[in-house]
């Protein structure tokens, strides 16, 4: 019996549906395929049909993603705004709900490590000699920071439109915090 595309994509994406909605809430050794399975509405044995595991499904999930990113930054001009357009292909709607997943509180470190290897340094044109000894700093705090504002704004259920959150953290590597400080 062949199998409908269609629904096979369905019932795949349901899998990482529910499985980013466990991962959002608790660590990934305590989320279980059989649990999973129950709150898709499958069976485990049709869980193994589309994964060996549940770190299977995390890498799938994490690959899409930054197989869209890197779709995304394939066509984008390299510049200092890099970060931002990268930060403005996972402001998808479809990446909400993976995105709380893995960045939030239970997200692994690894992802985010992989995501900053998406952003390539050569496509972070500091105006910074090349060989300077201070650039692997400069261009850690810029993905650094970037990214971790981003996990917050995604974890505050992203309460500034993209538009200000984008300015908020040009207007922070441009000028800094004391513009948002009273006198």
């Amino acid at each position: 019996m062949k199998k409908q595309p269609e629904i096979t994509e369905k019932t795949r994406q349901k899998f990482i549906e529910v499985f980013c909605e466990l991962y959002s809430q608790k660590p990934i050794e305590k989320i279980s395929v059989q649990e999973i399975a129950n709150k898709s509405g499958y069976n485990r044995s049709t869980f193994y049909q589309y994964f060996t595991d549940i770190y299977e499904l995390v890498d799938s999930v994490e690959n899409e993603l930054l197989n869209d990113i890197k779709r995304e930054l394939a066509n984008k001009e390299l510049s200092m705004h890099t970060v931002q357009d990268a930060l403005h292909c996972l402001d998808k709607k479809e990446h909400l709900s993976v995105l709380h997943a893995l960045l939030g509180d239970y997200g692994s470190p690894r992802f985010l490590k992989r995501l900053k290897k998406e952003i390539t340094l050569d496509q972070l044109e500091l105006n910074v000699q090349q060989n300077h000894s201070l650039m692997p700093y400069l261009i850690e705090f810029y993905l650094s920071t970037s990214l971790s504002l981003f996990r917050l704004w995604i974890q505050r259920q992203k309460d500034l439109s993209s538009e200000e959150f984008s300015k908020l953290v040009e207007n922070l590597y441009s000028r800094g915090m004391t513009p948002y400080f009273k006198e």
